[in-house]
């Protein structure tokens, strides 16, 4: 029979909160070991044999997914992977760029820029260009672009995300969590967030043709461009800094909703980072 945190508490552990186990008290530590897989012989007062019987129950229920602590990047991952698991490899070149190669092991994997960086994509997993990992939500991004089937070039029209059919419930996560974050981070500091994007691999172009502070083109990978438009604050008239991210018309193609916003979030990320990058490391060689 399943073991649940009260069954546990109430049938298996010696109920004498001594906290020999790290936890404050049996039920606490019950808790962790139902929903978080904590090792039930961390308790110091149970017979191996008792030990042996509830780990048999507990990896059962731990397999099923019963009661434990879901891992949300763990299981949209897994759907992703799923998602892209019939797209071959040597047809990605052709439908989303990059370039075919194999690894030292004979592996084959799709090259592919990735802002200022390279990826090796494989069947399983990507990771930037020399082995290391990718972290897991930017490897749903990767697989839900490949799965996505899209093969058109950019258009070089431009649309807001209002604009894009069914984003209307993505519209105030998009202000909350990547314009308005952008507009605070970069508040003053024009030149800090074009450099920013210059490392990243943006092209600046010329902002007034925008009716704007700033404006440069950005290209997470090669057919997703984005364009980045910047208003400084001023102050004296009362005007706070503002931030608009255009898609090109062809980037429902490409990436579902959900991905887009990631992808947008994960640029705020990078644009903080090269912002505020020590200018020694400006010197390191990418990871090879």
């Amino acid at each position: 029979m399943a073991l649940s945190v009260v069954d546990l508490y109430r049938d298996i552990l010696p109920k004498t909160n001594c906290g020999e186990c790290g936890f404050p008290t049996c039920l606490a530590f019950a808790s962790m070991v139902v929903s978080e897989k904590l090792p039930l012989e961390r308790c110091p007062h149970l017979a191996p044999e008792t030990v042996a019987r509830c780990r048999l129950e507990l990896e059962k229920q731990y397999a099923a997914g019963k009661w434990t602590k879901r891992d949300p990047a763990k299981d949209a991952l897994q759907w992703a992977r799923q998602r892209a698991a019939s797209m071959k490899i040597e047809d990605l070149a052709g439908r989303i760029g990059g370039n075919l190669a194999s690894d030292a092991d004979g592996k084959r994997f799709l090259e592919l820029p990735y802002f200022n960086r390279l990826l090796w994509i494989y069947p399983d997993r990507v990771t930037l260009r020399g082995g290391k990992e990718l972290n897991r939500w930017e490897q749903v991004f990767i697989f839900n672009h490949i799965a996505q089937g899209g093969s058109s070039l950019p258009s070089g029209q431009w649309k807001s995300l209002e604009q894009i059919p069914n984003t209307i419930s993505k519209v105030k996560s998009m202000q909350a969590h990547v314009l308005e974050p952008l507009a605070r981070l970069f508040a003053g500091r024009a030149g800090a967030l074009a450099e920013a994007s210059s490392r990243l691999g943006g092209r600046l172009l010329d902002p007034k043709q925008f009716g704007a502070d700033l404006a440069v083109v950005l290209h997470p990978l090669p057919r997703i461009p984005l364009l980045l438009l910047f208003w400084d604050q001023e102050p004296e008239d009362g005007f706070e800094a503002r931030v608009s991210i255009l898609f090109d018309a062809t980037i429902v193609e490409h990436l579902d909703i959900e991905s887009i916003l990631f992808m947008c979030e994960r640029l705020v990320e990078l644009l903080e980072q090269e912002a505020f990058l020590p200018d020694f490391a400006l010197q390191m060689p990418e990871n090879k």
